[in-house]
């Protein structure tokens, strides 16, 4: 299981997120981003942040480090925000810390090199988990000690919000993906990552997930991990059908730039083009 602490103090709450994550203070000295049962997307956002994160790092792409935190409500009683107050009333036992990383940075593409191998390797990895919450919008990644992070899986594994019914279909549009632009190597990503997603790996992942978590799922904790480990593999059993989604969207990125750039080329010289 991922290594537990107990949390000591509320610092400050994180607002960039829908589900008011909050900075918190634990007993192994640590300091980490604490995301709350009792949030409004529950528990599930918390086991996609788990199962996605631990199997991105199966596959080398590089997250902050997890732990579960075990939460008092006492320590409400020193907030003075009242929704802080509330949401930690809320989340009582265990909830999920992402590492902190002191002077990380958003990652803006336009500014950070990506390499075409990386960008391939997230796109596959965030089409093989349905993540929809990478985009131009909000790249979820950071950078920090010259190295990027990925962050923030909780939209992944959409699946998981209609158990018990199977997915009908594979697809992934990948059309605002945030990483389209840095012409990602696809296929290197999926002869590299495909044969590293085993079922060993599946299930390692699941099992990080606390019992707690899993109970409004597919039956019994272990049938739930099972029922998670069953619709990974058949996504990634069905990949060419969400690869051509991708590759159609990186087809599509690159033509409209190529259209955007001869306009700039062709404009007038009195609307700042070249004369």
């Amino acid at each position: 299981m991922l290594p537990a602490v107990t949390a000591l103090r509320y610092v400050t709450p994180l607002r960039e997120g829908g589900s008011l994550p909050g900075l918190m203070e634990a007993d192994d000295l640590g300091t980490y981003v604490v995301k709350f049962t009792g949030a409004g997307q529950g528990p599930k956002a918390l086991v996609a942040e788990v199962i996605c994160a631990e199997l991105a790092g199966a596959l080398g792409l590089p997250v902050p480090r997890l732990v579960t935190v075990e939460l008092d409500p006492i320590l409400a009683a020193n907030e003075p925000d009242e929704e802080v107050q509330d949401l930690l009333r809320a989340s009582p036992g265990t909830n999920l810390g992402v590492d902190f990383l002191p002077g990380a940075l958003d990652l803006d593409v336009t500014a950070f090199p990506i390499d075409a191998g990386f960008a391939g390797r997230v796109i596959w990895f965030d089409a093989l988990v349905g993540n929809v919450d990478r985009s131009w919008r909000n790249p979820n990644m950071l950078f920090w000690h010259r190295e990027p992070y990925l962050i923030d899986h909780g939209a992944a594994l959409t699946f998981h919000h209609r158990w018990p019914a199977r997915a009908s279909s594979f697809g992934y549009d990948a059309r605002e993906h945030a990483l389209l632009g840095c012409a990602p190597d696809l296929d290197a990503a999926d002869a590299a990552l495909a044969p590293r997603v085993s079922t060993d790996v599946l299930r390692a992942a699941a099992a990080q997930v606390p019992d707690a978590w899993l109970a409004d799922g597919a039956g019994d904790p272990d049938a739930a991990r099972a029922a998670y480990v069953e619709e990974l593999t058949a996504r990634l059993d069905a990949r060419d059908a969400w690869l051509a989604s991708v590759h159609d969207a990186v087809l599509a990125h690159d033509e409209a730039g190529r259209i955007a750039s001869a306009a700039r080329r062709n404009r007038p010289y009195w609307l700042g083009g070249a004369s």
